[in-house]
């Protein structure tokens, strides 16, 4: 089996960009980027499929930036995300001294930044 994900129309062998989902009590087709995993009720679309896409009469198409586009962070956000490494990395006694974020209730120091484990592992 292909670990690309391929579009859901029929005869397209293209591989998916974008996932398309119905909201029927709002009269609504919503259209976004491929979902983390491939979900029952949704439907994949290749890139040509995904700019065609219209609804029927009297619904509304809700198109969700696809964020593929490489984001540049701004200079607070690398600024932000250095001084979280710099605070993580002191050992516990002087980031207390140097004015941290102290212990946690459990006694340990606090940490910002976690290890978010990918759904597919």
């Amino acid at each position: 089996m292909s670990p690309v994900r391929r579009c859901s129309r029929t005869a397209c062998g293209r591989p998916a960009v974008a996932t398309l989902t119905y909201v029927y009590a709002d009269s609504t087709a919503v259209l976004g980027p491929l979902a983390t995993y491939a979900e029952p009720h949704c439907y994949d679309l290749c890139a040509e499929h995904s700019e065609r896409l219209t609804a029927p009469r009297g619904w509304e198409v809700v198109r969700l930036s696809d964020g593929s586009a490489p984001s540049r962070p701004s200079g607070d956000d690398l600024e932000a995300l250095a001084n979280a490494v710099r605070e993580a990395a002191r050992p516990h006694g002087r980031a207390a001294e140097a004015g941290g974020t102290g212990p946690g209730p459990s006694g340990e120091p606090r940490r910002h930044l976690r290890v978010l484990r990918s759904p597919e592992s």
